[in-house]
């Protein structure tokens, strides 16, 4: 594997990174076949109607991890927690987030076949630049253009700022589609425009282990800026309407 050092710079310049064949298969099929039994072939969607259908954002949200949600099984819980404990993980967690990084909390994302995917957005407010959280993502399995469901990022808009007011699911210029494989990792800064493009398969999942800088509220994920607003999750309410400038 190449240097931390160096996954660390490249981190910074893009806002994103993405290592092929981070974790072993076994541990992938483990994960996979847990997460299929669990939401099953039609899941119901659990956020507000104002929210769905406002960000444009079809997904099912589930904590594996949290034994104070009702629902937790340890058993279910195992291969989450063998990812998130991973050595190399942790070193390149700490490398780019400092010693004292905290851990937010670890969710997967499911979402059902021919859904839309996600909207352009940013996990948290951009306008402080040094309060950010980092997604640790996981894949269980390949996604291609033939799947649908690929992550489409804006490398370098993290330093960018605001992502700009407009179509929640346009193209972009400069846009990268990313084509995860079964075992990839994706560090994703909180601040990096991107979006999942829609699901062409029977379903689309990914693990998402979140973490931030030391010192970084842990609801820094509770207010979600849209090219079309934003959203606070606590409340389950748009807290600002935007619009493009005239």
């Amino acid at each position: 594997m190449i240097e931390t050092e160096q996954l660390k710079q490249r981190f910074w310049e893009q806002g994103f990174l993405v290592l092929d064949n981070f974790f072993e298969p076994g541990l992938m099929d483990e994960a996979d076949l847990v997460i299929r039994q669990y939401f099953g072939e039609n899941p119901q969607f659990r956020h507000e109607a104002e929210f769905l259908k406002k960000s444009q954002t079809e997904v099912i949200p589930w904590f594996p991890q949290n034994p104070d949600l009702p629902g937790y099984q340890k058993a279910l819980a195992d291969p989450f927690d063998a990812m998130e404990k991973d050595p190399g993980l942790k070193q390149l967690t700490e490398a780019i987030l400092g010693e004292s990084w905290n851990r937010l909390y670890g969710m997967v994302m499911f979402s059902k076949k021919g859904s839309s995917g996600q909207a352009w957005h940013q996990d948290c407010a951009p306008e402080d630049s040094s309060k950010f959280n980092l997604n640790r993502l996981v894949y269980t399995r390949d996604l291609t253009a033939e799947t649908g469901g690929q992550t489409v990022v804006m490398p370098g808009s993290h330093r960018k700022g605001l992502l700009p007011a407009g179509n929640p699911h346009e193209d972009l210029d400069g846009q990268q589609v990313l084509n995860p494989g079964k075992g990839t990792l994706v560090l994703l800064h909180g601040h990096t425009w991107h979006r999942v493009l829609p699901v062409n398969s029977a379903y689309r999942f990914s693990a998402n282990f979140r973490s931030a800088p030391g010192g970084t509220a842990s609801d820094i994920t509770d207010i979600c800026v849209y090219r079309n607003m934003r959203y606070q999750f606590s409340t389950s309410r748009v807290i600002e309407e935007r619009t493009p400038a005239a």
